[in-house]
């Protein structure tokens, strides 16, 4: 497999797997009725962009590979920033409207066009669990993940040329 094309498939995977964590969390919210608070909902987005960058990468010419690699790496570290402040900080607050995530998730209009996927339903307190972790630490982990996978495929640069001569 060529570099590029080991490039181009990371980035293919990357935007897979964002799409399919904010079909889970659909899923979970409506089959489950685990509902999102702000922080929650704003961790959606943050893949759905990753997702959007990634496929973009994989498509676009290889030339323009470590610059969507670059931004993968950013999104999954913002997503994965997130996670941590939702667990760290906001669940611990009794409320979690007005704050950050809530004022960019409005700001951006997302829950005014799309309510069924970016309407935050809950409070960042009510803690919900799915499979006895909260849920936070599952988005942290796919984002860790894909922060990893966005540095691998980046730092690992462009293979080194064989010597014709060496055996």
């Amino acid at each position: 497999m060529t570099h590029t094309s080991r490039r181009r498939l990371g980035l293919a995977a990357i935007a897979v797997l964002s799409v399919a964590a904010v079909g889970a969390a659909l899923f979970t919210q409506y089959a489950w009725d685990l509902q999102p608070c702000p922080w929650c909902v704003l961790q959606r987005a943050i893949f759905c962009a990753l997702a959007l960058v990634a496929l973009l990468g994989a498509l676009l010419p290889a030339l323009l590979q470590p610059l969507f690699l670059l931004l993968s790496l950013v999104g999954a570290g913002l997503g994965l920033a997130a996670a941590t402040w939702q667990h760290f900080v906001a669940a611990e607050q009794a409320s979690c409207a007005m704050t950050l995530a809530d004022r960019l998730i409005g700001d951006l209009g997302l829950d005014a066009r799309w309510p069924e996927v970016f309407m935050a339903t809950a409070a960042c307190a009510d803690k919900p669990q799915l499979f006895g972790l909260p849920y936070e630490y599952w988005s942290g982990a796919l984002f860790a993940l894909l922060l990893l996978a966005a540095l691998w495929l980046l730092l690992r640069g462009k293979p080194r040329e064989r010597n014709r001569f060496r055996r």
